[in-house]
């Protein structure tokens, strides 16, 4: 009896009992069956040459698909770097081979030292091994055969790996051609290695087994491939720019901030970074108060009772630096937490009167320091810390509010944006996640409401299933860089729970008390954050306004030292950042090392200059040397630095 194959396009074709994947493929075309590598049935990637058993869902992978090239990479080290491990390193121990974000790793055991300098080695004989264009066939084993298998090949690890699984059968077992390798793997995999692309292994670094210490310490060979030679080797130059653009090298470079273990993930704010930090701090400021927000401020350590009423306890405490204070006079002690966030400080000020519907939208804003306790594996220079400041804001709103004030957010979100270099970036409408509070029906309610207000406004989103905050959904806005990076910044979450579990209310039109709708709500996301965003994008080479050292007066002669002193007090006057270079040495040099701290305006100062009160302004990035009068470099640079500081 055939069996009815539902397509994408709901769509249905019918094929024999016991039809695999490539069978639908060549079925619906040869094109197809050509580039076909994988299948999904009812909504599970299974191997092409998988049996499909009775009535199914059925999609064909194809190598040039997203989904296709992780298979590839997942085959490539699996079935490609492992054999070539192996191959070289005899006695090596394999471990674990998974993909990750661009490309693979794969862990071993190996008796001899693996180092940077044995990739290209390994990389040749990878290349040896495809192009043999091997088939790959699956073997399905009990747990005791698979045992046996791994035991006759003394692999420690995937006998681990399969004594760890409670499964008892059907242990996946990729094997090539000439059944001299085989590798324990959840696949699915490529057909066959003709369909493996461009590669390059990257690094090598040590990783514990299973992630513990007290376990034995492996190499870890990291790789990236692509379907062609230009995905490579543009994503290759895409990571060597981002290396040069790295914040935490160009931090040191421009004396921005530091990290020490005495305060791990948190900021050592040098004195030209903080400068940075306060010129986006007020630069928001002013925006927040042209918008009609009202900046609070709220206590960083609150008692355990305003956590657990929240539900922040439950949620997030694992993510909460903890302390307990014995109350001397009361004999007692106390259990308090560091704010993770400022949403219950600031019901706790909305609480605070009488609220009327006349009153709302009631606005929030606050630059709140808050403390989330991250594993030590996951800091990141700025990019994750244990420390940071949001620029946090809470609208307290009616129903028949939310899609005007989701308007309202998103146009001043876009202005924020478009003045710091950003003039695109997408939208996610993130949905509930497992991990939630508020009932079904609150978050029906919620989620109708948010897509209908982003939808109503015509705006493009697309949907990220389950990553909602854990009390309401949320849009997510996503920045690209100029090396086309993505950056998750800004949000804009609904919440119908928060209000009602912290007793919020307002008095409607009817005389009754109702619960306000919370929209939490950030642009920047954390400042901490932001600014390495922004120092990668820029390369460090700031917007005037935001630099620390906006202009450097460099001397060319000891004889010009009081007019270029003078040149400083005139820049000072009118708010530029400005200082004065007057050491012995050459122009070249003092050119050299203030472009190479990315001051974006050099002034040099010679005789020249002081005899006709003229600079020579020398920018960052330019070889171009320009000659004004000193009235009009002081009104250009002026002119230029109050673009956005008015």
């Amino acid at each position: 009896m055939p069996m009815k194959i539902t397509l994408p396009d709901n769509s249905n074709r019918e094929l024999p009992d016991g039809s695999c994947g490539y069978d639908l493929a060549k079925d619906i075309g040869p094109g197809l069956a050509k580039s076909a590598v994988a299948v999904t049935i009812d909504g599970e990637q299974r191997d092409l040459h998988d049996v499909i058993h009775g009535d199914s869902a059925v999609s064909i992978i194809t190598i040039d698909s997203d989904e296709g090239l992780e298979i590839m990479r997942h085959t490539l080290t699996a079935q490609v770097l492992a054999r070539a491990i192996k191959n070289l390193y005899p006695k090596s121990k394999l471990a674990i081979g998974p993909t990750i974000e661009d490309g693979f790793y794969y862990d071993v055991e190996c008796s001899k030292t693996i180092s940077i300098d044995d990739l290209e080695k390994i990389e040749n004989e990878m290349n040896k091994i495809i192009k043999a264009k091997s088939s790959i066939t699956k073997k399905l084993l009990s747990k005791k055969d698979a045992l046996n298998v791994f035991k006759s090949l003394d692999e420690p690890y995937k006998q681990e790996i399969i004594n760890d699984s409670s499964q008892d059968k059907s242990f996946q077992l990729y094997y090539q051609d000439d059944d001299n390798f085989v590798d324990l793997c959840r696949g699915p995999h490529l057909p066959n290695l003709a369909f493996i692309g461009s590669f390059k292994l990257t690094k090598v670094s040590g990783a514990y087994w299973k992630g513990d210490s007290n376990n034995t310490m492996l190499t870890r060979i990291y790789g990236t491939a692509w379907n062609s030679e230009k995905d490579l080797n543009k994503y290759l130059n895409t990571i060597e720019e981002a290396e040069k653009r790295d914040h935490r090298k160009l931090g040191k470079e421009m004396d921005l901030f530091h990290f020490q273990d005495e305060a791990p993930g948190m900021v050592f704010w040098h004195p030209n970074g903080w400068s940075i930090y306060r010129n986006l701090r007020n630069f928001v400021r002013d925006r927040l108060q042209d918008s009609n927000y009202i900046e609070v401020n709220t206590p960083q350590v609150i008692d355990r009772k305003l956590w657990e009423a929240s539900g922040h306890w439950d949620k997030y405490r694992e993510n909460m630096f903890i302390t307990e204070i014995d109350e001397e006079h009361a004999n007692e002690k106390r259990v308090n937490a560091l704010k993770p966030m400022n949403c219950p400080g600031h019901v706790q000020i909305y609480n605070q009167g009488i609220k009327s519907y006349k009153d709302l939208p009631l606005k929030y804003a606050e630059f709140g320091l808050c403390h989330r306790y991250e594993p030590s594996g996951t800091m990141h220079g700025l990019m994750r810390v244990r420390a940071f400041t949001q620029d946090d804001g809470h609208i307290f709103c009616t129903e028949d509010q939310i899609e005007s004030e989701t308007g309202l957010f998103i146009e001043f979100l876009s202005k924020i944006y478009a003045d710091l270099g950003f003039k695109e970036f997408d939208i996610k409408l993130s949905t509930r996640p497992e991990m939630r509070v508020g009932s079904d029906e609150i978050w029906d309610k919620a989620e109708e409401a948010l897509e209908a207000a982003i939808k109503n406004l015509g705006y493009p989103y697309r949907i990220d299933e389950g990553d909602g905050a854990f009390y309401g959904p949320k849009l997510d806005f996503v920045l690209t860089d100029a090396i086309g990076r993505e950056w998750q910044c800004g949000t804009f979450q609904l919440d119908f729970n928060l209000a009602e579990r912290l007793d919020a209310h307002y008095i409607g039109e009817d005389g009754k008390k109702h619960n306000p709708v919370m929209i939490h709500r950030a642009v920047l996301g954390s400042f901490e954050r932001f600014i390495g965003i922004l120092i990668e994008n820029y390369a460090g080479k700031l917007p005037l306004w935001l630099a620390p050292q906006q202009v450097v007066i460099a001397s060319i002669i000891s004889d010009v030292n009081d007019y270029s002193l003078e040149i400083k007090n005139l820049l000072k006057k009118e708010g530029i950042r400005a200082e004065v270079d007057l050491r012995n040495e050459k122009i070249s040099y003092k050119v050299r090392e203030h472009s190479s701290k990315k001051v974006p305006i050099i002034l040099a100062i010679g005789n020249n200059e002081k005899n006709d009160r003229t600079v020579s302004i020398r920018r960052i990035g330019s070889k171009e040397t320009e000659v004004l009068s000193l009235d009009d470099a002081i009104n250009q640079i002026n002119s230029e630095n109050r673009t956005l500081n008015e």
